[in-house]
């Protein structure tokens, strides 16, 4: 009875993985999958969720060499929001609809705070270890 259970169990963590490890934005997710509280996916992927007009978790340390996800998983309509560097230059997702996603690696050790360009007042911060 155990072994079923740990082939899906494996299978399910495969497709978790599969749907949050690229780099590229798009729907890839249901509303109601965004309200299961899942932070680490795997020791190197990790998972942000925007919902209620704020980053959950709105700091998150990583290991170098980890990818963080972004989905936007506002239920209540249209509601774009970004995840933008605050340095210029260095990432910004653009505009992302309900159930879309960003993700980027974080290649260097260092404090990586951002924000939701549309709602400037959504604060987040990556912190590479």
């Amino acid at each position: 009875m155990k072994a079923p259970l740990a082939a899906l169990t494996g299978l399910a963590l495969a497709a978790v993985v599969a749907c949050f490890s690229d780099r590229t934005s798009g729907p890839v997710v249901s509303l109601a999958a965004c309200r299961v509280p899942v932070t680490v996916i795997d020791s190197m992927h990790y998972l942000v969720a925007i919902r209620d007009f704020q980053f959950h978790p709105d700091s998150l340390a990583v290991p170098t060499g980890a990818t963080v996800t972004w989905v936007n998983c506002e239920d209540g309509g249209q509601e774009p929001h970004s995840t933008t560097s605050d340095t210029v230059g260095v990432w910004d997702s653009g505009d992302l609809l309900p159930g879309a996603r960003f993700s980027r690696r974080f290649a260097t050790a260092g404090p990586f705070p951002y924000h939701c360009t549309p709602h400037p007042f959504m604060l987040g911060k990556i912190v590479v270890q």
